[in-house]
């Protein structure tokens, strides 16, 4: 924030006006800032899916109790519901991993059964931050299985969050969707393996 003291983001000096094509040699001025700029803008999102031996009713009412989050999600210090209403419910959540912290108001709406989406409202770390669960009956050779499907979309404000971010997330969305997963076996009881080629998840990851 004080690099403009620095002189880092100030503009070229200003010179003698030049003809349109500008003299040989002498590349365009561009800023710190300006260089900085798409990578700042950029979105990055994480998925995984998995096939469980839970029914979609099972990891929806799961995933729903938003105000449980900080006895078993990773980093989850704290998550308490504030209002509620049909359809939709406004939490606030605190999570911190190493080397970030962030608390924030998030609003979570629901699709019974087969979506959970929550946007953040008010984080000072996040431009974006975006995560959407969906819930699939699984094979119909199988009774009883669901497939799950988890993404985070998020942009930090800060270009060195960003940075960090791509070294580290991915193992955070694996890491998410394991604790969910070991949750429903104390709840539901731990699940047979399911036979299937897709029983192991598949992660995608893609910028934006």
């Amino acid at each position: 924030r004080h690099l403009g003291s620095c002189g880092i983001l100030a503009s070229c000096r200003a010179k003698l006006p030049l003809p349109s094509g500008g003299v040989a040699g002498s590349p365009p001025c561009r800023t710190f800032l300006n260089l900085a700029a798409p990578l700042l803008a950029r979105r990055i999102e994480f998925s995984e899916s998995r096939l469980l031996r839970y029914t979609p009713e099972q990891m929806y009412n799961l995933v729903a109790c938003v105000d449980q989050y900080q006895q078993f999600v990773p980093w989850c210090k704290s998550s308490k519901v504030i209002n509620r209403h049909s359809g939709s419910l406004r939490a606030q959540l605190e999570i911190g991993f190493p080397p970030l912290m962030e608390r924030y108001t998030s609003e979570v709406m629901f699709v019974p059964n087969h979506q959970i989406r929550a946007v953040c409202t008010d984080g000072s770390l996040f431009s974006h931050l975006e995560t959407v669960w969906r819930f699939f009956p699984g094979a119909s050779s199988q009774p009883d299985t669901c497939n799950v499907e988890f993404s985070v979309l998020f942009e930090f404000k800060s270009l060195l969050h960003s940075q960090l971010a791509t070294v580290f997330f991915e193992d955070v969305v694996k890491q998410m969707v394991s604790a969910f997963e070991g949750q429903a076996a104390k709840l539901y009881g731990p699940q047979v393996a399911v036979r299937d080629k897709e029983e192991k998840g598949a992660l995608r990851r893609m910028s934006v």
